[in-house]
């Protein structure tokens, strides 16, 4: 069975397999072992309760609990910026006025933004490519929502998703070749390992702090302002579909699209209710998945159940209920895995 779960130490091997498999742009899971350790060794402390604030963060781990195999990560911030600066580029507009020749002009520019300090972000979301099927992706993406939906007070009251900008398959970012080299001098690669470890210091040292016209960038690093990679395109739209949107803020390095929602207004965390749980030999088949997860923080569990729930019972085999680690009569969460219509 394919169960969501928080990450555990033990993990370590198979984030670092992962983290080989992700190519450059995906930040937030490089394949560096002591950084994937800490990482790990946060999530943990964030679920005992012992971390600050500035320093919260979860890590989900998809598990075929069958062979016991970790094949994808997914995580949530719980407040960015609070510590470590996290900067993007605000899309703006510049007036330009000439009485004597009547000329109005408003021109778009770019400036360098903290807006979303202290905003939660879902973020570190990777499937194994060989995973890439039955739904494996949304119910790996999507869970982090059931997560903020038992426990909003955990998290900011709103969230942000730095999406993956356009690159070429040799990892040459459009956006990075007509801005940041002219200012940092080395490679996008480098820059994105760079923060991904945590060295973000330059950022704020070498990147311009004047609105940046984007008339005067190269067309091929015009055209990608705003964009995700190919592959990030079905992430993108599915985290549109469930209440995300873009107001124009954009990673500083290749330009991809940074999403934000009111937690409170996220499909999932505003449609999922409570059902008891129903065992049952075998479930009336429906055509129609449900996430379901238990409400519980260190033992957190979310699958798919291709089941209808009843008034106020949810029906569950109990392979399915063991996974959740429920027991007959006990409380679930549980919503549609999209919308319909």
């Amino acid at each position: 069975m394919i169960v969501v779960r928080p990450v555990r130490s033990d993990d370590l091997d198979a984030l670092m397999r992962l983290a080989r498999k992700t190519g450059v742009g995906v930040t937030s899971l490089q394949p560096n072992e002591a950084l994937l350790a800490e990482r790990i060794a946060r999530s943990v402390s964030t679920l005992n309760g012992e971390a600050d604030r500035a320093d919260q963060g979860y890590l989900f781990a998809l598990e075929d609990t069958e062979t016991g195999q970790v094949v994808g990560v997914s995580g949530i911030e719980v407040a960015v910026g609070l510590e470590n600066p996290w900067y993007n580029f605000r899309i703006g507009t510049l007036s330009h006025i000439s009485r004597e020749l009547g000329v109005y002009e408003k021109v778009e520019a770019m400036f360098l933004s903290n807006d979303h300090a202290g905003y939660s972000e879902v973020c570190t979301l990777f499937l194994d490519p060989e995973w890439r099927h039955s739904r494996n992706g949304q119910l790996l993406s999507k869970s982090r929502f059931m997560f903020l939906a038992a426990f909003k007070e955990r998290f900011a009251k709103k969230i942000v998703a730095e999406m993956r900008g356009v690159a070429d398959e040799n990892g040459i970012s459009p956006f990075w070749e007509g801005l940041g080299r002219h200012f940092f001098q080395i490679d996008f690669a480098k820059a994105d390992y760079l923060t991904g470890i945590g060295e973000k210091s330059f950022i704020a040292e070498l990147m311009p702090r004047y609105p940046v016209y984007i008339a005067m960038l190269k067309p091929e690093a015009q055209e990608v302002i705003g964009k995700v990679h190919p592959q990030t395109e079905p992430a993108r739209a599915m985290l549109e579909a469930e209440g995300f949107r873009y107001e124009g803020y954009v990673d500083i390095f290749d330009g991809g699209a940074t999403l934000e929602a009111y937690v409170d207004e996220l499909r999932i965390v505003r449609d999922s209710r409570h059902y008891r749980v129903e065992t049952v030999a075998q479930p009336a088949k429906s055509e129609r998945p449900y996430l379901v997860s238990n409400d519980r923080d260190q033992q957190f569990r979310v699958i798919l159940a291709y089941a209808e729930p009843q008034q106020d019972t949810f029906p569950l085999t109990a392979a399915q209920a063991k996974a959740l680690e429920l027991q007959p009569g006990d409380q679930l969460r549980a919503v549609p895995l999209s919308r319909q219509g």
